[in-house]
């Protein structure tokens, strides 16, 4: 069955007849859920079982739950999400063409996706179709709440089939699409009917374009094409094949100006040296080409050596419309050659991986005014020359600012807080959401005694089949995660937990390992903070940057990773960006705290204390 097409619009359609949601850049698909046989088709009818297997099991293993609405057609999308609203294509197009079963596992367990439901075609058997919108959309939301899915998107829910988010408030979808580059917004009129393989103008879709200023560089007469080029420092790469847009006039110039001025390199090829600007629209950039590329204008009084990597990155990451980056070119990092424009671009692409851990917790900031080389404060009250979007939180006197949002950080960017300290409990709770163990080496250069307690103390974990995590501290040492499910242990009980960790750990390796506080006492062993870990403490936000003349983050690593060729200092500002491209350690930090055996462990260990009394 070909689910039913949208029709582009570059206007928004509008009145209470209208509702709008967020078009993510995934798959379409169709879910057809049937019992023990649950099947994903793309729009070509192919089946994508194989490439995306964690939702099938996610299916199955929930079936019972859904058994009484079943079987169910769903029209939705399989999607990766670095935000709510949206999804990274080029992973799921990746994992779309993968044929080989380790890959495929690989793949879903650094980049799992999920089935964004937007539509239900077979509701208990019944083809309810032909109904309304918003009939359908009711019966929807009906299923999914009494089945207990998400009615919207939950990036933190491990339950893979979810329901999409609607609403009737077109500007505001639409202002946070923008700021979080989203691919655009969908809008449905709510009496539409649902028809297979037709393009319907009841269905549109307003497209998200970027502006890339770039050079004019060659001509293919045999497709018809045109390249055009930035400068990446060194030298001229081409990062865009483009047509569409052009009037004819427009081309045929074109074609005019390379016949007369360039360079002849075969019997159907032009080159010409970098002169001619031009803007082009698209949605994103794949790491190679622009996508969906658009002839949009001619920017003939623009320097061409003004089209550069920086510039483009700026362009595809503009910044929202609420903030004013002050200075962007005062250098923080000065041995990096860091701007500060730079980093507020680290900050729009970290946003999607730092954004989850700073929700709801009240920030402890520390600013550098003039860069890493300059004095530093702390910042816990909200200042008063705060913008209203900014959002705070009382505890004990203080405003603290609380960052929910791309607005906020990117404000706090501006204000050159470089470092984001976080409580271990949101501010709505006085019971910690996750245990962290602080291993502090007495300097970098017994950075291997951090990784050997982590492998210790990672073995103790597995055995009591917790699931774990690891990054590092951004200075010399690591840090260990073990997620909590919310608002369920106080810190009395994972005190009995950390305290019993690391005292077994000195106990068993006394010349390596201490829980001595007074540095002095330690000699030359790591220090296993547990004491930190209590109501009122912070600790370094994994992805936020620390204030060290390297540029280097807290950084979530694989288990692998940590070895003894193991070196805090390859994760930098840049390398961490790039790094992102291989998945997220931490990818499903938040999916798990409800599986999280801990209850066991604080049990067996209270039994254990009993008996030794």
């Amino acid at each position: 069955m070909k689910p039913m097409r949208l029709t582009p619009s570059e206007t928004t359609p509008t009145g209470n007849s209208w509702i709008y949601e967020a078009k993510y850049d995934g798959f379409r698909c169709l879910l057809q859920w049937e019992r023990a046989k649950p099947i994903l088709y793309s729009r070509t009818g192919r089946v994508l079982n194989e490439q995306f297997p964690e939702i099938i099991e996610f299916c199955i293993q929930y079936e019972q739950k859904v058994e009484p609405y079943l079987p169910l057609l769903l029209d939705g999308e399989l999607v990766f999400f670095t935000h709510p609203l949206v999804s990274d294509f080029t992973i799921v197009q990746t994992r779309g063409r993968l044929r080989h079963q380790s890959s495929i596992a690989t793949y879903s367990s650094r980049f799992p996706c999920h089935f964004l439901a937007f539509d239900l075609l077979l509701g208990k058997g019944e083809n309810v179709a032909k109904q309304a919108l918003s009939k359908r959309k009711e019966q929807l939301h009906n299923i999914f709440s009494k089945v207990n899915l998400p009615l919207q998107p939950n990036i933190k829910s491990e339950k893979k089939v979810q329901c999409i988010f609607h609403t009737q408030d077109s500007k505001s979808l639409w202002e946070e699409i923008v700021a979080y580059n989203g691919e655009g917004m969908i809008a449905k009129h709510l009496t539409s009917k649902w028809e297979k393989g037709i393009r319907t103008t009841q269905w549109v879709k307003i497209k998200h374009w970027r502006l890339v200023t770039v050079v004019l560089s060659s001509y293919d007469r045999g497709n018809g094409y045109f390249k055009g080029a930035i400068f990446n420092g060194s030298e001229w790469i081409d990062i865009v094949d483009f047509k569409h847009g052009l009037s004819k006039e427009q081309e045929a110039t074109l074609v005019s100006f390379f016949r007369d001025h360039g360079q002849k390199q075969a019997a159907e090829q032009w080159t010409i040296d970098p002169a001619v600007c031009l803007n082009i629209a698209c949605i994103d950039f794949d790491g190679k080409h622009l996508r969906e590329p658009m002839f949009y204008e001619f920017q003939l009084d623009q320097d061409p050596q003004s089209c550069t990597w920086k510039q483009m990155q700026r362009q595809l990451f503009p910044i929202p419309e609420s903030i004013a980056i002050t200075h962007p070119d005062k250098p923080i990092w000065p041995n990096l050659e860091m701007d500060k424009d730079r980093y507020i671009l680290y900050l729009q692409k970290i946003a999607p991986f730092l954004l989850p851990f700073l929700e709801n917790r009240c920030l402890t900031l520390i600013r550098y005014p003039h860069g890493v080389d300059g004095e530093s404060f702390y910042q816990k009250q909200c200042p008063d020359y705060a913008p209203s979007f900014i959002k705070t939180k009382q505890e004990e006197g203080i405003d603290y600012i609380v960052c929910q949002d791309i607005q906020t950080l990117l404000w706090l960017g501006n204000q050159l807080a470089l470092e984001f300290h976080i409580p271990f409990q949101p501010f709505d709770s006085i019971k910690p959401s996750e245990i962290v163990f602080d291993l502090d080496p007495p300097s970098e250069n017994e950075f291997s005694l951090a990784v050997e307690a982590a492998l210790q103390m990672k073995e103790l974990f597995d055995r009591f089949g917790l699931y774990s995590y690891v990054k590092t501290s951004g200075g010399k040492g690591l840090q260990l995660y073990l997620p909590l499910p919310d608002d369920t242990f106080t810190y009395e009980e994972t005190r009995l937990f950390t305290h019993f960790i690391a005292t077994y750990l000195c106990e068993r390796y006394p010349e390596q390992f201490t829980t001595e506080r007074l540095k002095k006492k330690r000699y030359n062993r790591l220090y296993i903070d547990y004491i930190q870990h209590d109501l009122g403490k912070t600790l370094i936000a994994p992805f936020s940057p620390r204030g060290n003349q390297n540029g280097l983050v807290s950084t979530p690593l694989w288990w692998e990773e940590v070895n003894h060729d193991l070196t805090p200092y390859r994760f930098t500002i840049d390398s961490v960006i790039k790094r992102m491209e291989s998945g997220n350690p931490f990818v499903d930090f938040f999916a798990v705290k409800e599986k999280q055996p801990f209850r066991e462990v604080v049990d067996e260990l209270t039994r254990h204390l009993k008996k030794g009394k």
